[in-house]
């Protein structure tokens, strides 16, 4: 059975996103600044910059790069909130880089929104579970990523049915945003140490549900 599992970025102080990141205000508590070196790890890599924002052919190789391939490799479905759809609309390439169905958690109708390089916007008004459903049967025996954004992985946290967290935790610290684990229900899911991959700008954690 595929496995659901987020994969995000994390600020050493345990922040998803910097205070006030909104593409229509770009300038606000410098959050493009923070965001950009949180996330620097990923930019320099082979697999990201060809396969992902097709930037063309460069990028480091080496076990970081095998892990973004490893990841991207394992996707057959991506949900996310409306926040984090919202945000990347205005900004992802018009080759999104998803490559994948992508579930869209909002109260907005709206009909699907194919992009070129296989990747399609589903807009799903009810609920959680249904989205779910729906990535799970589009993704077949490959994996389901939970997105974004914080709001989003701390509900499928509740629903206990997260089975891996993958973290790259980057040496910056924002002092405010958007925090990870906030809003959880006691008990809450147990995890474990399944790898730690470290690098001179983020440090690569991987924990699988007990």
């Amino acid at each position: 059975m595929s496995k659901v599992f987020v994969n995000i970025g994390l600020s050493l102080d345990g922040y998803m996103a910097p205070e006030g990141m909104t593409m229509q205000n770009p300038a606000y508590k410098n959050w493009g600044a923070k965001w950009g070196a949180m996330m620097a790890w990923i930019f320099n890599q082979q697999h990201f910059r060809e396969n992902l924002l097709k930037l063309g052919p460069g990028g480091d190789t080496g076990p970081v790069n095998d892990l973004v391939r490893s990841t991207s490799e394992r996707i057959g479905a991506n949900i996310m909130g409306k926040r984090m759809f919202d945000q990347g609309e205005s900004a992802w390439p018009e080759e999104a880089p998803f490559h994948t169905p992508v579930y869209v958690l909002t109260n907005m109708k709206r009909e699907p929104w194919s992009r070129p390089g296989g990747t399609t916007f589903h807009f799903i008004n009810d609920g959680l579970e249904h989205a779910l459903e729906l990535a799970r049967e589009s993704a077949g025996s490959r994996d389901i990523r939970i997105a974004g954004g914080a709001d989003v992985i701390q509900q499928y946290l509740n629903l206990g049915v997260i089975d891996e967290l993958e973290i790259a935790l980057a040496p910056v610290l924002f002092g405010s945003g958007r925090r990870l684990f906030e809003n959880l229900r006691e008990p809450g899911p147990q995890f474990r140490i399944d790898r730690v991959l470290d690098s001179p700008t983020a440090t690569h954690l991987r924990y699988v549900r007990q």
